[in-house]
């Protein structure tokens, strides 16, 4: 079964370029990883400083080999600083239909 979830991300005052490249950087390197299916990022319309990601998996062996992931272990180490609350707030999701 499919792993899909979103993460959302505020960049701080002075950040949202910076999480914008990191992004796309780390975009590259989740989208090459063999169990990935979709990752995309986008920003709100209303607020370009809050950033959404939507990823799924092939399953829960794919997303816990994503989370293993040195690029990954980069991105959160280094965002700490740049958004609010330090890091990504991730939501989990069940397909209805």
């Amino acid at each position: 079964m499919p792993k899909t979830l979103y993460a959302t991300l505020k960049a701080l005052p002075g950040q949202r370029e910076t999480l914008r490249g990191l992004l796309t950087a780390l975009a590259k390197d989740v989208r090459a990883e063999p169990g990935c299916e979709r990752f995309k990022v986008y920003t709100l319309a209303s607020d370009p400083d809050l950033f959404h990601v939507e990823e799924t998996y092939r399953d829960d062996a794919a997303f816990a080999a994503h989370m293993a992931t040195e690029h990954g272990k980069i991105f959160n180490q280094t965002i700490t600083p740049l958004v609010e609350g330090g890091g990504s707030e991730v939501v989990f999701l069940d397909a209805v239909i």
